[in-house]
């Protein structure tokens, strides 16, 4: 028999890069779910993060942020945004706080108001503003550019300012339905695609300059072995030649810190001992490479090969 008063639906983050949607997400599930980095365009696909509680299930949908891209991958990455708008209840339209408006919120506003979803608008990193003056004016910019504009607030993501307000707000938004995913289900994604983007995630936080964005991972082996210990072998691409040795660092510095720190997030997912075996390859020009693309961003659903 259904319950009448079990809410549940999909909410969708949207806003330009950096302005902290993956952080949020994680603050609201209570877990690190999706990888976050200070640097800009971090995510790059969709992904499903779920909160089931007795009551409700709300569906985070984090995408990528909405940019003008320069490359193939760029227009990948907007195109999932764009497309993870539609058919959700609710949307989450991020600005920085610290920043103002900028031309790249009012696309963003402009692609927000056209979905007509139901939309709370959320001013993130309100921790860093010594003078919130100005805050009431940037939300008053951007409703004047999206009349879908249900509630506005203030919030931290790191701090977690006005969270449980904002949570309270978006099961109010869901209607009563079905409980989508199974309650002990935190993503829908692949277990390769996560530990991809847990290798991902050490790349940009311990690499500099054009690295982080020339760089890619793909898990090509994911195995338990006999003795239980989980054996994960992945490929990290990248552009040129002379970006490998960077990934690999002096005597094998930068390869090894990455892999050590990627290691200790991946047994904390699995509660399990990992053997991380990782490789340096280049690609040129991965990223305007469809059947590469296809292979890092489009990981099919598949378990973890026994033994």
């Amino acid at each position: 028999m259904e319950d009448n008063n079990f809410k549940s639906g999909f909410v969708a983050l949207a806003g330009k890069p950096n302005v902290g949607k993956s952080t949020l997400i994680n603050a609201l599930m209570g877990q690190k779910v999706v990888i976050v980095s200070e640097k800009p365009q971090t995510t790059r696909n969709r992904i499903n993060c779920i909160l089931t509680e007795a009551n409700y299930q709300i569906v985070f949908v984090d995408t990528p942020g909405i940019h003008k891209p320069l490359k193939k991958i760029g227009e990948y990455m907007v195109n999932i945004a764009v497309n993870a708008l539609k058919g959700v209840d609710v949307i989450l339209f991020m600005i920085d706080a610290t920043e103002g408006v900028r031309n790249s919120d009012l696309r963003v506003a402009e692609i927000v108001n056209k979905s007509k979803i139901p939309t709370i608008l959320l001013i993130n990193k309100i921790d860093l503003l010594k003078n919130r003056s100005k805050v009431k004016e940037m939300a008053e910019i951007i409703k004047g550019e999206c009349s879908n504009i249900v509630e506005t607030l203030e919030i931290s993501a790191v701090t977690g300012e006005n969270l449980s307000k904002l949570k309270e707000c978006i099961i109010n938004l869901l209607p009563t339905g079905p409980q989508y995913y199974p309650e002990d289900m935190i993503t829908d994604k692949p277990s390769r695609f996560i530990i991809a983007e847990l290798i991902r995630e050490k790349i940009f936080l311990l690499t500099k300059e054009e690295i982080p964005h020339s760089s890619g991972v793909v898990v090509e082996e994911l195995k338990e072995r006999e003795n239980g210990m989980l054996y994960v072998r992945a490929e990290i691409y990248v552009e040129k030649k002379s970006q490998k040795p960077i990934i690999i660092g002096k005597n094998g510095s930068m390869i090894k810190n990455i892999g050590q720190q990627a290691r200790k997030d991946i047994e904390e997912l699995f509660e399990k001992k990992v053997f991380l075996d990782l490789y340096v390859k280049v690609r040129d020009k991965w990223r305007d490479d469809k059947n590469i693309l296809n292979n890092i961003m489009e990981y099919k659903m598949e378990e973890v090969k026994d033994k």
